[in-house]
């Protein structure tokens, strides 16, 4: 989809645009800002140990900064550009998250919700400016309505992509072919005789779940179906490869929207009818194939970064004591005695001041527990539970951004004793 095909010839065609020309360039790059959002979300969140809330927060004043950027230059610039539109990517997978996992919404309804929201924007957006191209971005009205857009489809195509994964209970890999596809299918109709700003706004959605499915497989394991990079290399990679996509960018000028002529337009009413009816049933055949694969019996990809499972409602807390009494009792002794010499690992390295080596063997629990988690959980539900939040307790210490040796070792020692020796 090139910029020219999204607007035509007249006086804000020849303005200094915002917004760059819609090459191959942009779609490249906008599938590492995607992937980024990702990781480095998930990296600064869990591995870091800054918590959900806080990485939120954190990010809605960083998007806040670099919109006053941007929005204050007078033309485009590849950098400030695309590090808007990085921390706009995080900034929309984190108020995702904050829905799901803080809120307890389910994906679907996030999905409707920011669907609407998306609609809303774009009906206001063309009722002020009689245009949603984003080749007319040239006044500061549109520059707004053009990156609210944005954040909500980052947040939208997390919502969206989330969803694919829990209906479906497809690994990482195999998740990367949707969206791809739909993708591939979007740009031949698009070529054929489809809307181009429908196009564009489809395509950009889809390469949210593209990017992040992208971005798991690259991080998680490989008993998860990844290739085991992690997160922060994951996160290092995209960051790297951005940078130099975006140092060509600056001086090669191949992205800037005046230097491009029109296109011939080859569209006519007949051929956009029928590029719009083949939309409507790929997005009809989409989700009968969903609902198709969800009926299947399957684990969804997102259980474990689900809440834990819950007990019976009307089930007493227990206390230390009884949780270890239980853990004892119910739990096999080869796991305990495994995960007991992990945390005092952990705590030799912490009192040894070795922070690097302490964060590298919390991480082997955090596995070991994972892998258990179905046998212990069916053993001894509330044992179970007390267990995982002491973990959580743990890893939230250890991984903390800034580490206090004494509140490590209180959430280690507390794990300890609910172990048993």
């Amino acid at each position: 989809m090139t910029a020219s095909a999204l607007t035509s010839r007249g006086t804000a065609r020849h303005l200094l645009n915002k917004v760059p020309e819609v090459t191959i360039w942009f779609w490249i790059i906008k599938i590492l800002c995607t992937t980024v959002g990702e990781s480095f979300a998930d990296w600064i969140n869990s591995t870091l140990g800054v918590g959900l809330m806080n990485t939120a927060l954190m990010f809605t004043l960083l998007m806040a900064a670099v919109l006053a950027g941007q929005m204050m230059l007078t033309r485009y610039v590849p950098g400030v550009y695309w590090l808007t539109v990085v921390v706009l990517s995080i900034t929309g997978t984190l108020y995702t998250d904050i829905l799901t996992d803080q809120l307890g919404v389910p994906l679907g309804l996030s999905t409707l919700l920011f669907a609407a929201l998306l609609t809303v924007v774009f009906v206001i957006w063309y009722r002020r400016e009689k245009t949603l191209s984003i080749h007319s971005i040239n006044t500061r009205g549109r520059e707004a309505f053009y990156w609210l857009a944005v954040l909500v489809t980052f947040a939208l195509g997390t919502a969206t992509g989330d969803w694919t994964l829990e209906l479906t209970g497809w690994g990482p890999g195999l998740s990367i072919l949707l969206p791809l596809t739909l993708i591939g299918i979007v740009t031949a109709l698009w070529r054929y005789g489809a809307n181009p700003v429908l196009s564009f706004w489809i395509a950009y959605i889809l390469t949210r779940p593209l990017g992040a499915n992208i971005g798991d497989f690259l991080a998680l394991p490989a008993d998860e179906q990844g290739l085991g990079l992690g997160t922060m290399l994951t996160s290092v990679i995209f960051l790297v490869a951005i940078l130099a996509v975006v140092v060509y960018l600056s001086f090669s000028h191949s992205d800037v929207t005046e230097r491009h002529t029109e296109r011939a337009a080859s569209r006519t009413p007949a051929r956009a009818r029928a590029a719009h009816s083949t939309l409507g049933v790929i997005a009809i055949a989409t989700i009968a194939l969903l609902a198709f694969t969800n009926a299947q019996p399957h684990q969804s990809a997102l259980a474990d970064e689900g809440p834990a499972p819950s007990c019976e409602a009307n089930a007493a807390p227990l206390d230390q004591s009884e949780a270890s009494a239980a853990v004892m009792q119910n739990f096999p002794s080869d796991a305990t005695a495994a995960f007991r010499t992990i945390v005092s690992d952990v705590v030799n390295s912490v009192q040894q001041g070795d922070q690097a080596a302490a964060t590298s063997r919390i991480t082997d629990l955090e596995t070991a527990w994972d892998d258990d988690q179905d046998t212990l959980n069916a053993a001894d539900c509330q044992a179970w539970s007390y267990l995982d939040h002491q973990i959580d307790q743990a890893l939230t210490a250890v991984r903390s951004s800034s580490p206090d040796q004494s509140a490590e070792l209180a959430a280690l020692q507390s794990l300890l004793t609910t172990l048993p020796a």
